[in-house]
């Protein structure tokens, strides 16, 4: 896709899928979330779109006309709150995050672009969840022609992560030829291995918490680019124009990437998660030990502090005897090292657990770019 179209990025987060539409030659003009700390570095990383910090569950026209100023919208896309349909939680059908699937419905309608992709967990598609995947398409499938819902697993498309997800697109057919799900499939899936994605990522930092904001704790790359992977080459480079805090920039050109903050095990448990086996999962943390050859398991975010606070477990290191760090689990999510996160750990995690793949993100917005209709081919 040549022409940059302006897209909503709704539930946005740190925006892995604003990233992922960028690098598909989208541009996002505004991105909306209600966690202030999930989305507090999008600023940062994309300094030409306006973040928004709203509930999408009590907005109404006004706002969109507010944020919108009568620029043309191609497309919505987002990833409402999957915890409440989660196979590893509760999907307590009282929680109250399982109504902003709904929301996002009525956004797609109030904004009405001419496609929207929305993505959630694979847990939607369990027997107790998907009528309310079922009430959406129903909502949207008079404006829209509904492709899905689909699952695609990240790792078939370049990630190094297994990380299956249920997408749903729709589009206006006077805009676009015709979309099936076939569409999204990779003609030739794509490996990368855990290796590929972190190999050369530097140790931690000294120190293992720190409480400065801007302090992101910044590390120099352990091998020159002659030794590593094609994938590791590719998230070592900068981004596109427009994209990247300066700071951030500025320390990749001295080879100085963020994320390496430390996490203090005492001397027994390093022992015992550097004794665990790779792709097996240590008894007491159950934290998996990632393989060299292998895959990351799918990345959790815990909770907020509205959700008691707590902490995803977090995969060990092939051979570290240590958790992983937050560069670590932002290259095995697909996040290139300009795009920084948080200045602590748990925020970062809950950043990368949350977010969608920036790859998986690029390949499914790149086939409904393909699929656009010539201007002067289109009916009105």
């Amino acid at each position: 896709m040549k022409t940059s179209a302006n897209v909503i990025d709704l539930f946005c987060g740190c925006g892995g899928f604003s990233l992922g539409a960028r690098l598909a030659g989208y541009k996002p003009i505004v991105s909306v979330d209600i966690d202030k700390t999930l989305s507090s570095t999008y600023s940062l990383n994309f300094p030409e779109s306006n973040i928004v910090n709203a509930d999408l569950s009590v907005v109404e026209l006004d706002f969109w006309a507010n944020c919108l100023r009568e620029q043309e919208v191609e497309g919505v896309i987002g990833g409402p709150p999957c915890q409440g349909y989660s196979r590893i939680g509760k999907s307590d059908k009282a929680d109250p995050r399982r109504s902003l699937l709904g929301h996002f419905a009525r956004n797609v309608k109030a904004i009405d672009p001419k496609f929207f992709i929305m993505e959630n967990v694979e847990g939607l598609l369990d027997e107790k969840n998907k009528n309310e995947l079922e009430n959406l398409i129903s909502s949207l499938s008079e404006k829209f022609t509904i492709v899905g819902p689909m699952v695609l697993n990240a790792k078939d498309f370049g990630v190094p992560t297994n990380r299956k997800r249920v997408i749903v697109v729709g589009y206006k057919k006077q805009y676009y030829d015709a979309i099936t799900c076939d569409d999204f499939l990779p003609q030739v899936p794509l490996f990368v291995s855990v290796k590929d994605a972190i190999y050369d990522i530097p140790d931690p930092v000294a120190g293992y918490k720190t409480k400065v904001a801007h302090d992101f704790s910044w590390g120099k790359y352990s091998l020159d680019k002659r030794s590593i992977s094609s994938y590791a080459k590719a998230m070592r480079q900068g981004p596109p124009d427009g994209l990247g805090w300066d700071i951030a920039l500025n320390m990749l050109e001295k080879g100085l990437i963020s994320g390496l903050l430390n996490t203090q095990h005492s001397p027994e448990v390093a022992a015992r998660y550097k004794a665990t086996l790779p792709g097996k999962i240590d008894k007491i943390s159950r934290s998996k030990k990632l393989s060299w050859v292998g895959l990351a398991p799918t990345l959790r975010a815990g909770t907020g502090s509205d959700k008691g606070s707590y902490q995803a477990v977090r995969p060990l290191h092939p051979d570290k005897g240590r958790v992983i760090t937050v560069r670590e689990a932002a290259r095995l999510q697909g996040f290139p090292d300009w795009f920084v996160f948080h200045h602590t750990k748990w925020h970062s995690f809950r950043m990368i657990g949350n977010s969608v793949s920036p790859i998986l993100a690029k390949s499914i917005l790149d086939v409904v770019g393909k699929k656009k209709k010539l201007q002067n081919n289109m009916a009105a």
